[in-house]
């Protein structure tokens, strides 16, 4: 398989390739027709797959332990939770030269979630504070081993630093700096989580809740799975809420401040991440960004 450049290593994703990778690896869904989603997210390409499932094929190295974890935890997590949740139905293997295990999944109907559909809608809020409360509640692994695996985990606040003080200075002008520093400080600061580590999502924003007639349906996109503090599931309050039906939320999901606190620094960093690397060339991500950064300063 070719490479786009020595500097971008990452496969070039095409139909024809996930064709033949569909029916070669599950000769009984060769003669379904294939679409291409778009825009499909950063982290895969993905292809609908007759009426009924998916084919998601990772664009670079960091999505690639997605479909084996979804594969082996969503089965186990789906009859616990109060919203639908990907289906994983099988896990193809690298060929053709595209070099990453990849998924194939039911397909989940529904829109992708929207400020302006429930910005402002408590009961959409006390919703995900519900599905957040039951995830937390799921057993975790029996074994310390399972449990202390490296892809269940996610590095402290404190990891971010160096990246998110860099973006912090460079955008300097845009937003307000000051107030900026001052939230990553207290963030850094705020108590960890003492409590039991717990399961999260770890990436839950906007484009990563399905709705279908106006209500929430799904949650989907589970490679940020893992076990320990849920300050970072906490950044969905600053990326889709406003300010009442945040309260409604918080006041839901029993957030102490400590927590609160540590959910905007999440909010803050991962917000100026994907400010600074894509507000140039996706205005869409620019104001969503711009949104989520700004409301975890008043928070």
């Amino acid at each position: 398989m070719s490479t786009r450049t020595t500097t971008d290593t990452r496969p070039v994703i095409t139909a024809a390739l996930a064709r033949r990778l569909v029916d070669t690896q599950f000769p009984q869904w060769a003669g379904l027709p294939l679409a291409l989603l778009d825009p499909a997210g950063s982290d895969h390409v993905i292809y609908r797959l007759g009426g009924k499932l998916s084919v998601r094929l990772p664009r670079h190295a960091g999505a690639i332990g997605q479909a084996e974890k979804e594969a082996e935890w969503l089965p186990r997590l789906a009859p616990h939770l109060p919203l639908a949740v990907p289906s994983p139905v099988g896990v193809g293997e690298p060929d053709f030269g595209y070099p990453w295990p990849w998924a194939v999944s039911r397909w989940l109907d529904g829109d992708v979630a929207t400020v302006e559909a429930l910005g402002d809608s408590s009961e959409a809020a006390v919703q995900l504070a519900g599905f957040l409360t039951a995830l937390q509640r799921f057993a975790r692994p029996d074994t310390p081993a399972d449990a202390a695996r490296h892809d269940l985990t996610v590095g402290p606040l404190a990891d971010r630093d160096r990246a998110t003080r860099a973006a912090i200075a460079g955008t300097d002008g845009i937003f307000d700096t000051a107030a900026m520093t001052e939230l990553w400080n207290e963030a850094l600061d705020a108590p960890g989580w003492h409590h039991s580590p717990v399961w999260f999502h770890g990436d839950l924003h906007t484009g990563n809740l399905l709705t279908t007639g106006g209500r929430l349906s799904a949650v989907i996109d589970f490679g940020g799975l893992g076990i320990g503090d849920p300050a970072c599931d906490l950044t969905i309050a600053f990326s889709l809420m406003s300010a009442g039906s945040r309260t409604a939320f918080r006041a839901a999901l029993g957030v102490d401040e400590a927590t609160w606190t540590r959910g905007r620094g999440w909010a803050l960093a991962t917000g100026l991440n994907a400010y600074t690397s894509y507000a140039d060339v996706s205005p869409r991500i620019a104001a969503q960004t711009t949104r989520q950064i700004n409301a975890a300063l008043i928070g």
